[in-house]
């Protein structure tokens, strides 16, 4: 009998803070995660943000994706949401709220 494995979600959370002050090394954080298997993130922790947030986690999509994952962001802001739409990247993060 053949049994159907559903993908084990490893997320992350991000920091409380993800600003273009601290970006570089949250990016970085992210990545070593992701290379470790990780393939989400949780925003929940999220209060203090620009649109650095963005970039950011549009590189994480982007490593998982050249690892051949599917990268789930989770609990994303309402404040960070909006921002996603204001720039036309709403679709690409493809978060859940």
């Amino acid at each position: 009998m053949s049994e159907v494995l559903s993908p084990v979600v490893s997320r992350f959370e991000c920091g409380a803070t993800l600003t273009h002050a601290s970006a570089t090394a949250a990016l970085a954080a992210g990545l070593q995660r992701i290379a470790a298997g990780a393939n989400g993130v949780d925003c929940a922790p999220l209060t203090q943000f620009d649109s650095s947030a963005l970039a950011v986690l549009l590189a994480w999509q982007r490593a998982a994706q050249a690892r051949g994952a599917t990268f789930e962001i989770v609990n994303l802001p309402a404040g960070l949401a909006s921002l996603a739409q204001a720039y036309g990247v709403d679709t690409l993060i493809g978060a859940r709220h």
